[in-house]
């Protein structure tokens, strides 16, 4: 098993629906700007396995990379039906890939987050005088 269109996916995945919205307006105006259908899909597609399963195969297609490299040569009685199966379980099984690194990344994310926000207050906290 290989990682490289895991790992592309869930950096094109935080990207668009992680990071870009948080930009600025701009990023949210291009996708107002964009057709009725395709501002349905990108409100859609913000599960990490939905979009995920989109980003590997548009991956697959860019760079020939597969994520389980047996797939990428069928058993000769699937005939035509061999090449497309190959995709589409190597796109389920990157998905399956891209959610689960997601959701890794949400869980360690909230305990950084949470001993920052306390060591930023206890750096704020102004020391207690007693009196003497």
């Amino acid at each position: 098993m290989k990682f490289h269109i895991a790992l592309m996916g869930i950096a094109i995945y935080l990207l668009f629906w992680d990071k870009l919205p948080n930009w600025g307006n701009w990023f949210k105006s291009l996708i107002n700007a964009l057709p009725q259908p395709l501002q349905a899909l990108y409100g859609q597609w913000t599960c990490a396995y939905c979009s995920g399963f989109w980003i590997a195969l548009g991956l697959h297609a860019m760079t020939g990379l597969w994520t389980i490299p047996a797939l990428a040569s069928p058993p000769e009685y699937m005939g035509f039906l061999g090449a497309p199966a190959g995709w589409f379980l190597d796109a389920l099984a990157t998905a399956t890939l891209i959610y689960t690194a997601n959701m890794a990344l949400k869980a360690l994310g909230l305990p950084i987050l949470k001993a920052r926000l306390m060591r930023e207050s206890a750096a704020d906290a102004t020391p207690i005088k007693l009196a003497a």
